[in-house]
C-alpha cells in the first residue's frame, strides 16, 4: 500500500520576543515552543536573524540558538529565516552551520538574505548600499564552503566536514526579480508574511513572484518554495483579537512612521496588510483555501509576530496548526525526521 505524500512541509518560525526585559524567560519560552512543535509533528522550526531589537528581544546570534534546540528535539528541522548574509563572514557562518548540522544529525536549512536596516549595517562597517552586491558575493563562498571546496586559500576547507546542502539553501526575496535570481543561484525560495509597500493583498502580489522562480528554475531537483505566514487560531476571532490586535496595531503604525505602511491604519486594515490568519481554525482554513500562493508551495511556514501572544496562548496556537489547521489543508504530521528533498 503506497502512502501518500504530504502536500507541504509545515514550519513555525519565532522571531524570539518576549514582553518585558527577562530576555532569559523570552529565550527559555522560544525554546519551549521548539520542543512542543517537535512533539507535534511540526517538519522544521525557524528564527529569524535581528542585530537591532525588537520590542521585547530578538535573536542577533541564530546558530547558539538552533544548537540549543538541537539537543532539546529529536527530528524537527532547524532553519534560518534569515540570516542577514551580508553581516556575516560567510566561511565563519558556513563553519557554525556545520557544527549545527552535524550536532543535529543532519537537520538544518539555511536561509539567507540581505536584511534592511541601516543601523545594522552601520554597526557591522557595511554600506547598506551595497546589500545586492555583498549578499551574491557571500552567497558564492557560503555555497563553496559548504560543498567542502577551498576556499580564499589553497588547502583550507571547513570542519567539520559538511553534508549536501544544495537542496537545502534558501533565499528571502522581496521582488519578482530577486525570486529568478534565488533560481538562478539554485537557492530555494522564501516569500515573506507580508508584501510590504503593496498596496494590493500579499498573495496578489507574491503569487508572479513564486511563478517567475519556478519559470527560471533550471536545475535537476526539485525546487521548493517556503511561504511565511501570520497564523493564529485559537476559540474564535474575539479570543485570538484579544491576543494579537493591540501588538498588530502599534507593528503597523510603526511602519506607517517609515512610510512602509500608509498613516492612521485601524487594525481591520493592519490585520489585512499584514496577510493575516486568526479565528476559529475553521475560520483559518478557510482563508487559507483562498490563498493563491499556497498551491504552489512546498514549504508552509507560520508565524506569530508582529504579535506577541501569551505563552500559553501560543502554545495552544501551534497545537491548533498542527491538528486542525494544516491536516484540513492535506499536511501529515511527521513521525520520524524525513530527507531534505522529501
Amino acid at each position: 500500500m503506497t502512502t501518500q505524500a504530504p502536500r507541504f512541509r509545515l514550519g513555525f518560525l519565532t522571531h524570539v520576543q518576549g514582553r518585558g526585559d527577562d530576555l532569559r524567560q523570552t529565550y527559555h519560552n522560544a525554546q519551549e515552543l521548539f520542543v512542543v512543535a517537535d512533539q507535534l509533528g511540526f517538519d522544521v522550526g525557524w528564527v529569524a536573524q535581528h542585530h537591532v531589537p525588537l520590542g521585547g528581544g530578538g535573536l542577533s546570534s541564530p546558530w547558539p540558538f538552533l544548537a540549543h534546540a538541537a539537543a532539546r528535539t529529536t527530528r524537527i528541522r532547524l532553519g534560518t529565516a534569515i540570516t542577514i548574509l551580508p553581516l556575516e563572514d560567510p566561511v565563519r557562518l558556513a563553519e557554525d552551520i556545520a557544527v549545527v548540522d552535524t550536532l543535529s544529525g543532519g537537520r538544518v536549512e539555511v536561509g539567507v538574505g540581505s536584511g534592511s536596516h541601516d543601523v545594522e549595517y552601520a554597526a557591522f562597517g557595511k554600506d547598506v548600499a551595497d546589500k545586492r552586491r555583498l549578499t551574491s558575493e557571500h552567497l558564492v563562498l557560503l555555497r563553496q564552503a559548504l560543498a567542502n571546496e577551498e576556499v580564499r586559500t589553497p588547502g583550507f576547507r571547513i570542519q567539520p566536514e559538511a553534508a549536501d546542502y544544495r537542496d537545502r539553501i534558501w533565499q528571502g526575496v522581496f521582488s519578482g526579480t530577486g525570486a529568478q535570481h534565488a533560481a538562478a543561484a539554485g537557492s530555494n525560495l522564501l516569500l515573506n508574511r507580508a508584501a510590504y509597500g503593496f498596496d494590493d493583498p500579499t498573495d496578489d502580489v507574491q503569487r508572479p513572484w513564486a511563478e517567475a522562480f519556478l519559470a527560471a528554475w533550471q536545475h535537476p531537483r526539485r525546487p521548493r518554495i517556503g511561504l511565511s505566514r501570520f497564523v493564529f487560531p485559537a476559540k474564535d476571532k474575539r479570543t485570538a483579537l484579544l491576543q494579537i490586535g493591540d501588538d498588530v496595531l502599534r507593528a503597523a503604525h510603526r511602519l506607517a512612521e517609515s512610510g512602509t505602511f500608509p498613516k492612521g491604519l485601524d487594525l481591520e486594515e493592519a490585520l489585512r496588510r499584514f496577510h493575516t490568519f486568526y479565528g476559529h481554525p475553521d475560520d483559518v482554513v478557510a482563508a487559507f483555501r483562498q490563498e493563491k500562493v499556497l498551491p504552489v508551495v512546498t514549504d508552509l511556514i507560520t508565524q506569530f509576530n508582529p504579535a506577541v501572544p501569551d505563552h500559553d496562548a501560543a502554545i495552544r496556537a501551534l497545537e491548533l496548526i498542527a491538528t486542525e489547521v494544516a491536516p484540513a489543508l492535506g499536511w501529515k504530521p511527521a513521525t520520524e525526521s524525513r530527507p531534505a528533498g522529501e
